[in-house]
């Protein structure tokens, strides 16, 4: 065998020693860590590597007689060894065949970003999430208008990229779906390619300008136009799935996520513009991010670890990602986080 230098055997120990954690939750001693490692260390050598790795801060011993368990320093570093070694594999092409069964076409951005939620959560066991990208910048493609009955109207807006709005209004008076139809397909042909913004601004303007419209047909247009435009939802929205599935953990382990760490979690999910804030201010730009326990800005999120990465419909950003506690199988979640904001972005971008 090779002989390894101290510094390749402190890696190799802590990482020995993360895995070990995530897959049993009790602390690692030297003995297990001789049994589990490729080299042929004793466990008096081992013990001297764990003090070391203690002494900077990559470990810690919960009791004096107990073993070594990894601080949020010792994650960072296996991550970072984790994301160095990251391999392309064929998560993407799996999940985006189950997508497209469970979505079929045309791809609309909120079916696939709520499939998307619960396929994360599934994957990894615990919390998933999918983020889209804002309403800022969106491209208006369509609209049509649904009669419900009496003077309701369910009104679906799609944007350039497929994301989907629903919104039901009373407009005041019955229309049937022929007027409905004609309405739509004129607010389609004035507008169909200008931002949602600036569709907005120009019904403003011409209703303010053609205070006595004479023409029935764009009259209607333009009130129902206005009942959706300028009040479009200036929140992104949030997919979330899994929540059930850290209760469960909690229940079963306190230690790893107390009943009132989660509790607050729980709040920040319900209150999920605060939820896409924090997201935000982590996810600055393209590619895959990792924050881990005491790294998170917010104390609320800091018994837990979030692995989050970016996907794109062709002009904007989005973001898919998973919460849980800090120990995680890392692994196998970074594999599944990045393999569906691949498998989203093909999706966003060839599928329309």
């Amino acid at each position: 065998m090779v002989s390894a230098s101290a510094a390749d055997r402190s890696r190799h120990v802590l990482g020995v020693l993360v895995r070990e954690y995530i897959a049993t939750g009790e602390p690692v001693g030297s003995f297990l860590i001789a049994r589990r490692t490729a080299l042929k260390l004793s466990s008096a050598t081992i013990r001297t590597i764990l003090a070391r790795l203690e002494e900077d801060g990559f470990v810690s011993q919960p009791h004096t007689s107990a073993g070594r368990v990894p601080t949020d320093r010792g994650y960072r570093f296996y991550v970072n060894q984790l994301l160095e070694s990251r391999r392309d594999d064929r998560t993407a092409s799996v999940v985006e065949a189950r997508l497209r069964d469970e979505t079929g076409m045309p791809v609309l951005i909120d079916d696939v970003l709520s499939r998307v939620s619960q396929v994360l959560s599934r994957m990894s066991r615990h919390v998933g999430f999918a983020v889209p990208p804002s309403n800022e910048h969106a491209v208006f493609q369509e609209i049509d208008f649904v009669p419900l009955g009496g003077t309701k109207v369910l009104v679906v807006l799609v944007s350039r990229g497929g994301q989907l709005s629903r919104k039901v209004i009373d407009v005041g008076e019955p229309l049937g779906p022929l007027e409905l139809r004609q309405a739509a397909n004129y607010l389609n042909r004035e507008f169909a390619g200008e931002s949602l913004a600036a569709v907005r601004q120009a019904i403003v303007r011409r209703i303010q300008r053609d205070r006595m419209l004479a023409d029935a047909l764009y009259a209607r247009a333009m009130r129902l136009g206005r009942s959706i435009f300028e009040d479009l939802p200036s929140g992104t929205a949030l997919f979330v799935d899994g929540t059930a599935s850290l209760l469960d953990e909690a229940l079963q382990n306190a230690e790893a996520v107390p009943l009132p760490t989660l509790g607050a979690l729980l709040k920040m999910v319900e209150e999920k513009q605060r939820l896409v804030r924090v997201l935000n201010e982590y996810i600055d730009g393209p590619g895959l991010t990792v924050v881990i326990g005491a790294e998170h800005s917010t104390p609320d999120l800091r018994p837990f670890s979030l692995v989050a990465c970016t996907y794109e419909d062709g002009s904007r950003h989005g973001s898919v990602g998973v919460i849980g506690p800090t120990r995680m199988r890392y692994s196998r979640t970074i594999a599944a986080v990045n393999g569906v904001a691949r498998a989203v972005s093909r999706m966003l971008t060839e599928g329309n």
